[in-house]
């Protein structure tokens, strides 16, 4: 069973939040171990299982990126055996920011710094428009494969640019 199963959604790219949340309460209460106390223990593990699945459902599928990263794994376009490519000016792009990231731990500059995290922001925002409407229009019965590749390129990219993020929040 999938985590979209689970909560009997049609599986999307773009969730409603606050309505997750209330699947999540209501599982929660019904499967809470310490309402099958007096249950037989196959029972109580049975239990047990369904709200680690609830926990676990919910932490994936109300993180966006999470959420497209499990819908992209469900389609197969996502996993270990998986090896897309990305292109290769975006890498170059990616190395060059990197490096001048490096730089910056030797010799800080504010000014620099701050176009570092320009680039990288406005970057995030070019990403995300590119991909936006086919998020916000996704439907599992009828949005393309190409639309899904679409969507695992954005995924990949975003993963630079927020190891990107992370290396400078590392710097001061």
């Amino acid at each position: 069973m999938n985590y979209f199963d689970f909560y009997k959604l049609p599986i999307t790219l773009n969730l409603d939040i606050k309505y997750l949340r209330q699947l999540f309460l209501k599982k929660s209460k019904e499967y809470h171990p310490d309402y099958h106390t007096l249950e037989p223990i196959t029972k109580q593990q049975e239990i047990l299982e369904l709200s680690t699945l609830n926990n676990e459902a919910y932490k994936t599928l109300k993180d966006t990126e999470k959420r497209i990263k499990y819908v992209l794994e469900l389609k197969n376009l996502l996993g270990a055996a998986i090896k897309p490519s990305i292109p290769q000016d975006f890498l170059l792009e990616m190395m060059d920011i990197n490096e001048k990231i490096m730089e910056l731990q030797f010799d800080y500059n504010v000014n620099t710094a701050n176009i570092i995290r320009s680039k990288i922001e406005n970057k995030e925002i070019e990403l995300r428009d590119s991909v936006q409407h086919i998020i916000d229009n996704y439907n599992d019965e009828t949005s393309s494969i190409n639309e899904l590749e679409l969507i695992r390129d954005h995924y990949l990219k975003n993963r630079y640019l927020l190891r990107l993020k992370e290396n400078m929040s590392k710097l001061i």
